[in-house]
């Protein structure tokens, strides 16, 4: 039997902090989903060939950069890292309808009617989904606060991909189903939120992947 390699993926951890906690926006998969279909998740899937094409407002913050970049030694090309930021800001508009970056006045066929602005994300997380499993993906999980977006938390709109779209506070999930990874990822950032409320852009992240049966969590 052929190992299903992992392929690119990004997600979102879109922020609230206009009240007195902090929300993270999540939103249900449609039960037609072959991958965990029916728990709630933040915005995001695979990374689209046309996204190393995309045209942005704004790059990555280079310390962001930087760290997305580690991998035991080795390095993704400058174009891969922007694709990935590129893909987790699409996936965002396309399944919440949340828009960050410039629109565009003439915007060719099948594309983006935005420029992306990268330059507020930060690089949370990555994981890596284990072998077995009927998808696979080596998701890199992103941070952004609506604020510094310019974004309206009331905007959020669900799709067919996302369902149910849900503001919930980032240390109170209590009722919401979340696949082990989800719960795993938003634990890290109640760990880097309580280090630092700011999350600051070159901060090391964790990458999670399975080797011989065992879980390992690496800093990058």
């Amino acid at each position: 039997m052929t190992a299903i390699r992992p392929v690119d993926a990004a997600s979102i951890l879109l922020l609230d902090r206009s009240g007195g906690s902090i929300r993270v926006l999540v939103g249900r998969r449609s039960s037609k989903h072959v991958f965990m279909p029916d728990l709630y998740v933040f915005p995001g899937g695979r990374r689209d060939a046309g996204d190393r094409l995309v045209p942005v407002a704004g790059s990555l913050n280079p310390l962001a950069r930087e760290r997305l970049a580690m991998r035991a030694g080795t390095r993704c090309s400058d174009s891969r890292l922007r694709a990935l930021g590129v893909a987790a800001l699409r996936e965002l508009h396309e399944e919440a309808g949340i828009t960050v970056g410039a629109p565009l006045a003439e915007p060719g066929e099948g594309a983006l009617s935005f420029r992306p602005d990268l330059s507020s994300l930060r690089f949370l997380a990555r994981a890596i989904t284990p072998a077995g499993m009927v998808r696979r993906f080596d998701t890199r999980f992103f941070t952004l606060f609506a604020d510094e977006a310019g974004v309206d938390p009331s905007g959020a709109t669900a799709s067919h991909e996302l369902e149910d779209l849900r503001w919930v506070d980032i240390f109170d999930h209590k009722g919401i189903q979340m696949p082990d990874i989800t719960v795993l990822i938003l634990e890290e950032l109640q760990k880097s939120i309580q280090e630092d409320e700011s999350l600051p852009f070159g901060r090391t992240a964790p990458l999670y992947y399975a080797r011989r049966g065992r879980f390992h969590r690496d800093l990058l």
